[in-house]
This record gives structure tokens, C-alpha cells and sequence, in this order.
């Protein structure tokens, strides 16, 4: 070991992140297997070079992963702020890492489908849960059960998302996802000035608040710019000065479609379209420019013909798309209220479950930039209010099943916050019903937030990402923050409470109950150690092998009936 590396060891020991970095790193492969990372708002994404390689059960068995989600990379749930704490010690340790933290070749123990990796590599709170062949009776589903059935339900949903569409749909979230650090930085000082300009504190800073708030919104179609370029493979910052037309304010005197053009006209949608000619336009001088004049000719075209096309086309086509989703929003709100929240609250984790949820992304971005908060964030956001109503209720229900209570505690912080997946594939879409109880939670609270905008009061958020009572300090609307908060705060009531009263009354069938509150294998076990085997097996099962700890008497398992 290099005297460098001891030394970076020895002063990240002190470092809470850096010891999360340091347990993540070897079981996913080690610094090898990692060709890239990066992280969003709850996760850090990496992508691999041997899937294989990742021991998923040591994983998510750490105290501080909150749960992996399985998509075009590797998500590794961390939880807000905790998530851009550590993924930079983990980028450290990939690029400094000594050749003993290099990725291993596979064996039989970390080759199989997620969650089934050898007993020795499974730490403590995951080996309650022990594979049985589906014609023997088994002990109760366990989390690590739960867990296995989420990422065999979470791996057939990547493979359907694999289309056209919902891959393109991805690629739009990955330009628009980078953006919401800020999005949710500047939505909250903007609320911060809202609150001392209506209460008339501090008048001399309120005017360095509204700069800060509104600087980045301003250029916010540049940014758009920059990352379409660079995910679609071309250079950014041609992709940010295509889009940069869209903003300047010389654009007044230009007139298109018989109309004089507005700066800003277009918004994120103008700018997305703008980057993504520029990339075409950019690839094809690529082709045909020759290299010695490569360097003048290629930016001089790139920049000349995108910016044309922007300005007499996408600005004022965009423009009008953008004025429509916001028409579309408030009429569908305003005619539909109760029923309209009530369905879209409902149908979010679908749509999460589907990638469809990648749509919505820029057009949260679209109505931010016209009206300065989206309508549609609150009332998706009750989804997970009728999640954490839902994991209520399988709490109590379940309530011999210690390993999937276990579970839920150290889930539901995060859920209040906002951050849902690891109830989600941890708890209720493994056991099926609970998953549409929750659904059923969402769209109450959905439906109570619709219902007062239609009665004439508007809850928007200035940022998307955030959800649950992480979103309380985004709220803006076209009332005061108290009224504002108050309403969203009553439908995240409701969707705890009809999430809560669906699962608890309807989220079980009585033998998915006597299935979960059967006693574990451990349980089960202890008296029989001390008092020898039983003189009769349960029926129609026998013991793979003379092990000291036969299977339970009347154990039973769901064994594969997930309801969805």
C-alpha cells in the first residue's frame, strides 16, 4: 500500500461518509467494476462494468442504504443530503483505491440473481430470510423475501421500459434531474423573500433575495442547453449557446410568424430543441468539414443554423406548446378539481412503475418557468403520503413478522421526507395488494388538494424533487404560505389516513395474514434445538439435507402470490 493512500485512509477514518463510501465500494465490484458515478437527489448512480460483481443482499444491509433501485445504472439509495455527502468520498476511493480494491473475478456467490448471494456474505440482519423449494411449507416472508421479489419485479420492469419511448424518456430526465439542486436552492430563497417582503422585514436585503432567487431561472434555458448537448453526444457549451438565444433580450426585435418575439419565449422546451439541433447540425459538419478547418467551420455553422431555426420556428412553436401545458393545467384542475387530484394522485406510482413518470419532468420545468411554481407537484407528491399510510398499517397488521417491521422502521423517516422507494420495493409492491391500497391513499390526498384549487386556491411547488414535508418550504401559490401549507399539510393527512384505513381493512387476505404472521425459521428453530427435532415433519415437505434446524411446523409461504 502506497504511503498516499495510508495517509488518505487515515484521515478519512474520522469521516462518517467516507466509512459509508468505504463499506459501499467493495461490495459492488470495488473500484474496478465502477466506470462512473453520479448522484440526484436521494441516490448515487453508478454504472457498471459487471453487474455480476454487486453482492445486493450485503448491501442493502448496511445501516446507511436505505435501498437500490435497478435502471440504466445502478441506484444505490442514500437519502437526501446524506447522498452528495457521500458520493464524492466514493468517487475519491474509486480514483485512489489500491489494487486489493479492484473488482474481483465472479464466483458462485455473487454470480446469482440479486438477493441470493452466499450466506457469508450476507451480514447479520439479512440471514433471517433462507430459500425453500416452492413445494415446501416455509416460515413467514421475511424483508429479505420482500426484497428479493422487489428486485426480480424491479429487473422484468427495466427490461419492459426498454422501449423507444420510455428510453427516450430518460434521456429528457437526465438532462432536467442535474437542474433540481438548483431548482430547489433558488424555490427556496425565493419563498424566504416572498415571506419578509409580505411581511415586511429586512426591505434592504429582499431586493439581493429576488436576484439570487430569480438569477438562475432566468438562464435556466442555457442550462437546458448544455446538458441536451451533452447527453446527446455533442460539445455543450454549442448546445448552451444555441439555447442562449432563446434569453437574450435583443430577441424583441425580431419578428416571427408575423409576431415580435419575447425573450424567454419558448422556455425549456425551445431550449431542449435548440441543444438537440445544434447536436445534429454539429455531428453532420463532423462529417463532411475538413479537419483543417474543422475548428472554424464547424461552431460558425452549428451556432448560425440552430440559432435561425430558433428564432424563426422553435421559439414561437415552442412558445405556444409551453402557453398550452399551462392552459391544459389550470383548466384540467379548475373543471376537474377533486376528480382530477384524485386520479392523478392515484396513478403516480403506476406511472413511476411504468417510467412514464419521465414525462412529467419538463413540464414541472415549463410551468416553473411561467408561473414560478408547478400546480401538478403537490398533488403527485400524495402518492407518498398513501405509502407511508399503507407501511403504517402493514405494521400493525404484520405483527409477528418482525424482520418486514424492521423494516419499515428504519424506512419511514425517509418516507415522511419524501423518499419512498424503500417501502416501495422493500414492503408494499412485493406484497402486491398493499401497493394499490397505497395508490388509494394518493389519490385522497390528491383529491383534497384538486378540490381547493378548483375552489379557488392554487398549491404549487417552486422545485420539483422534493416531496412529502420536505416540500413544506417550496409551497407557493396564489394565496399566503399559511393557507398554502395548510392545504397541502390536510392532504397529506388524508393520504395518510386512506392509505392507512385501504391497507388496514383491505390490504390482506386472511392467508396473506396467517402467511406473514407465521413464525420465522429462527423462531421456529430455538425450541427445537433445545428440546431435539420434532418425531413429525410437517406434511408433503422434507429437509433438503440432515440440517440441525428443520423447517417449521405450519410455516407456509405466499411462495410467489404478489398480487401485482
Amino acid at each position: 500500500m502506497s504511503t498516499d493512500s495510508t495517509k488518505d485512509r487515515a484521515e478519512g477514518s474520522g469521516n462518517p461518509h467516507r466509512r459509508i463510501a468505504e463499506a459501499i465500494l467493495p461490495l459492488v465490484g470495488g473500484a474496478a467494476n465502477v466506470t462512473s458515478v453520479t448522484h440526484c437527489m436521494t441516490r448515487m448512480r453508478l454504472a457498471l462494468a459487471d453487474r455480476s460483481l454487486v453482492q445486493d443482499k450485503a448491501l442493502k444491509a448496511l445501516p446507511d442504504v436505505m435501498g437500490v433501485v435497478e435502471d440504466d445504472t445502478y441506484q444505490i439509495v442514500l437519502g437526501p443530503g446524506k447522498v452528495a455527502r457521500v458520493t464524492p468520498e466514493f468517487e475519491a476511493l474509486t480514483r485512489q483505491a489500491d489494487p486489493g480494491t479492484a473488482a474481483q473475478p465472479a464466483t458462485a456467490s455473487n454470480t446469482t440473481a440479486p438477493d441470493t448471494d452466499a450466506p457469508d456474505a450476507v451480514t447479520p440482519r439479512s440471514t433471517a430470510a433462507q430459500a425453500t423449494a416452492p413445494d415446501t411449507p416455509a416460515a413467514a416472508k421475511t424483508a429479505d423475501d420482500l426484497a428479493a421479489e422487489g428486485a426480480a419485479l424491479r429487473a422484468a420492469r427495466k427490461e419492459k421500459n426498454a422501449t423507444p419511448v420510455k428510453l427516450m424518456l430518460r434521456r429528457i430526465a437526465n438532462i432536467f434531474v442535474p437542474l433540481i439542486p438548483a431548482l430547489i436552492g433558488c424555490g427556496i430563497v425565493a419563498g424566504l423573500n416572498g415571506l419578509f417582503t409580505n411581511a415586511g422585514w429586512l426591505p434592504s436585503l429582499t431586493p439581493a433575495l429576488a436576484a439570487i432567487a430569480s438569477g438562475f431561472m432566468s438562464l435556466i434555458a442555457v442550462f437546458v442547453g448544455i446538458n441536451t448537448a451533452r447527453e446527446f453526444g455533442g460539445t455543450p457549451v454549442l448546445g448552451g449557446a444555441a439555447a442562449a438565444v432563446i434569453v437574450f433580450p435583443g430577441v424583441a426585435d425580431v419578428s416571427a410568424f408575423g409576431e415580435k418575439l419575447a425573450p424567454g419565449q419558448g422556455g425549456v422546451l425551445g431550449a431542449l430543441f435548440a441543444a438537440l439541433l445544434a447536436v445534429y447540425v454539429e455531428k453532420g459538419c463532423r462529417r463532411v468539414v475538413p479537419s483543417a478547418v474543422d475548428v472554424l467551420v464547424t461552431p460558425t455553422l452549428t451556432v448560425l443554423v440552430s440559432g435561425l431555426v430558433t428564432l424563426f420556428g422553435l421559439m414561437f412553436v415552442c412558445g405556444e406548446i409551453a402557453t398550452g401545458i399551462g392552459h391544459l393545467a389550470d383548466w384540467l384542475l379548475d373543471h376537474g378539481g377533486a376528480a382530477a387530484g384524485f386520479v392523478l394522485g392515484g396513478l403516480f406510482l403506476p406511472l413511476v412503475m411504468l417510467g412514464l413518470h419521465q414525462a412529467l419532468i419538463p413540464i414541472h420545468t415549463t410551468l416553473i418557468d411561467q408561473s414560478g411554481y408547478t400546480v401538478l407537484l403537490p398533488i403527485l407528491a400524495m402518492a407518498g403520503a398513501g405509502q407511508v399510510g399503507a407501511a403504517v398499517a402493514i405494521y400493525l397488521r404484520l405483527h409477528r413478522n418482525t424482520s418486514i417491521r424492521k423494516t419499515i422502521r428504519s424506512a419511514l423517516p425517509a418516507g415522511f421526507l419524501g423518499v419512498g422507494e424503500p417501502l416501495i420495493y422493500g414492503v408494499s409492491l412485493p406484497l402486491g395488494r398493499p401497493f394499490i391500497t397505497a395508490c388509494v391513499g394518493g389519490a385522497f390526498g390528491g383529491g383534497v388538494v384538486g378540490l381547493f384549487y378548483q375552489l379557488g386556491t392554487s398549491v404549487g411547488s417552486t422545485a420539483i424533487g422534493p416531496s412529502g414535508w420536505a416540500l413544506f418550504p417550496l409551497l407557493k401559490g396564489n394565496h399566503g404560505l399559511g393557507a398554502i401549507a395548510a392545504i397541502y399539510g390536510l392532504g397529506l393527512a388524508a393520504g395518510y389516513l386512506a392509505g392507512f384505513v385501504a391497507t388496514y381493512f383491505f390490504g390482506f387476505s386472511k392467508q396473506m395474514l396467517a402467511d406473514l404472521n407465521a413464525p420465522s425459521e429462527s423462531e421456529a428453530a430455538e425450541p427445537e434445538t433445545a428440546s431435539g427435532p420434532s418425531p413429525e415433519p410437517p406434511a408433503g415437505g422434507t429437509a433438503p439435507d440432515p440440517a440441525p434446524a428443520p423447517a417449521p411446523a405450519g410455516g407456509g409461504s405466499l411462495g410467489g402470490g404478489s398480487l401485482v
